[in-house]
């Protein structure tokens, strides 16, 4: 009893940092992006990596993992994708409404879905392909009454959907092919992702923003700022690891759905959502319910066990 106890306290402690990290680090990074004018979104995500790898490392060495080789061609391909990937959301939340990015990441879900069934032959029900057309249908209204909308912002937010969306079908396809486990997986990449974004970094943030990150003033308050976002970036990635391994993907699926309606509800009271653009979203995260309802999750002793929404 007393150990079933402490199993249920470990999973809602999980799922909590889970929550607070990724919705801190959202608010964190658009007041260091939007009102303290920090543009430098792609710089700023190679410090992320840093952090975490250093983060990583020590972990290893307190033995919290063990480590396992892997073939270096598919680590580096696969860092450079992710590294890609990461600096492409990133630009999206800093030149897109907070709205609108938590838009384009609802959007990588019915992608990931076309590009599973058009590459990997993947079949998936009728009642998820009508989940994700009302997911759809939310993410385009809101797309077109965003009054906030720029062409920059809307080319950087498709980029990040179709890298976000390979990068994870790789993720678990590389995940099965080696039989190493997310952790290991980062462990080894982490470092070519941060290599990446850090050459890449600072020409790609000066073409955008026409300022250079070594020339930019760094107040206090900004450097603060920028301290927290690592740090915040540290328990992102380890609440992540965390709360998949004490329960599921699909659970961390339904947790990401709260994560979106708590970021939605900060930028709501803040004005930075439209009225318009409110019932787009709640049409999106209609959709997004039904795909959950459509993937039910069914309890076994301590045990959880989840259905696949598609066959494999």
């Amino acid at each position: 009893m007393g150990e079933m106890s402490g199993f249920q306290l470990g999973v809602i402690g999980a799922l909590f940092l889970s929550v607070a990290s990724s919705v801190s680090i959202v608010i964190c990074n658009k007041a260091l992006m939007s009102n303290l004018g920090f543009p430098f979104a792609t710089t700023l995500t190679s410090w992320h990596l840093m952090v975490t790898y250093c983060s990583l490392h020590v972990a290893l060495r307190l033995n919290f993992f063990e480590n396992k080789p892997i073939d270096m061609k598919t680590v580096i391909l696969f860092g450079i994708l992710n590294g890609v990937s990461i600096g492409f959301l990133n630009l999206s939340l800093g030149f897109n409404s907070i709205g609108f990015y938590q838009m384009t990441k609802l959007a990588i879900i019915p992608f990931t879905v076309l590009l599973e069934t058009l590459f990997l032959k993947k079949q998936f029900s009728q009642n998820i392909k009508l989940s994700l057309s009302v997911l759809l249908l939310g993410v385009g209204i809101a797309s077109v009454t965003d009054l906030q909308l720029n062409f920059v912002g809307t080319i950087l937010s498709l980029l990040a959907i179709i890298t976000t969306c390979v990068g994870q079908i790789l993720t678990n396809t590389i995940q099965k092919r080696l039989n190493v486990s997310s952790t290991q997986l980062l462990y080894q990449s982490a470092p070519f992702q941060a290599a990446v974004l850090f050459v890449s970094g600072p020409f790609l943030d000066q073409c955008l923003t026409k300022q250079n990150v070594f020339a930019y003033k760094y107040s206090p308050i900004v450097l603060g700022f920028i301290v927290l976002s690592c740090l915040i970036a540290v328990f992102v990635n380890f609440s992540t690891f965390l709360v998949i391994g004490k329960t599921s993907p699909v659970t961390y699926q339904v947790l990401g759905h709260l994560k979106t309606c708590l970021v939605l509800a900060f930028g709501y009271t803040l004005h930075d959502l439209h009225y318009k653009k409110h019932h787009c979203i709640l049409i999106a995260i209609l959709g997004w319910d039904c795909i959950l309802t459509s993937a039910p999750l069914k309890l076994k002793g301590n045990k959880m066990e989840t259905f696949p929404l598609c066959p494999r």
